[in-house]
């Protein structure tokens, strides 16, 4: 037998066998992993609403109102301007256009004496009426003093109230006294009006009108009239 014929086969066979494919079981598959899918939300714009103090769900106008304290604001000097235009030209319709509506206007010719209160459409009259007010006892002679405003109030008025006049805010402002001049509304602001006196008479002659204001409508109002001189 010829020996070749024998391997040759055996040989084929061994290198066929080698090439053989395995069952090899395929790699596994990865695991899914269930992972939530983040939702980008766009973060939500805040524009923060100012509140008024003290006043829940309130909120500021579009333009702030200022106020300034009683002595810085500008308009208290104005309205005694004005009071001063209407004592000298006795223009009652401007003088009633500066009294408050709500409490009227109070004038003490003697500063411990009786009270004659002016509303709107009595103003208007003053320098016209001549009714007779009793304005108190007098400090001199101790008799009450009676007469219209025109004749006790006027001709003290426009003495005091011109060009020269000092004027100080929430202070009365006196000459000489003998007395404690006190102002005799609680929280109600004021200026003083003062006239210093002549040296004709040492200044004893000096007067002053105290100006209560109150606001009315967001602004000063006359509210107030307080006499204070020299007294014996």
């Amino acid at each position: 037998m010829n020996l070749k014929k024998i391997l040759f086969p055996l040989i084929i066979l061994t290198l066929t066998s080698c090439s053989v494919p395995v069952d090899v079981a395929p790699p596994p598959t990865p695991l899914a992993i269930d992972t939530p899918q983040s939702t980008l939300i766009a973060p939500a714009t805040f524009t923060p609403t100012p509140v008024l103090s003290g006043v829940e769900g309130a909120t500021e106008s579009p333009t702030p109102i200022i106020s300034l304290p009683f002595c810085d604001d500008p308009r208290g000097r104005e309205l005694i301007s004005s009071f001063s235009a209407a004592i000298a030209s006795k223009d009652g319709s401007l003088l009633a256009s500066l009294v408050s509506p709500s409490s009227g206007m109070d004038v003490h010719f003697y500063r411990d004496g009786n009270v004659v209160n002016y509303d709107v459409e009595h103003a208007k009259f003053v320098f016209e009426t001549t009714f007779q007010a009793d304005w108190g006892l007098s400090f001199g002679s101790g008799e009450p003093t009676l007469g219209s405003f025109q004749e006790i109030i006027l001709p003290s008025l426009q003495q005091v109230f011109t060009s020269n006049a000092v004027l100080v805010c929430n202070q009365i402002k006196v000459g000489g006294t003998t007395y404690q001049a006190l102002w005799p509304y609680l929280g109600m602001n004021y200026y003083s009006v003062h006239f210093p006196g002549t040296d004709t008479y040492g200044g004893l002659d000096w007067e002053t009108w105290a100006v209560g204001m109150e606001m009315s409508t967001g602004k000063p109002m006359l509210a107030a009239f307080v006499h204070f001189v020299w007294e014996p």
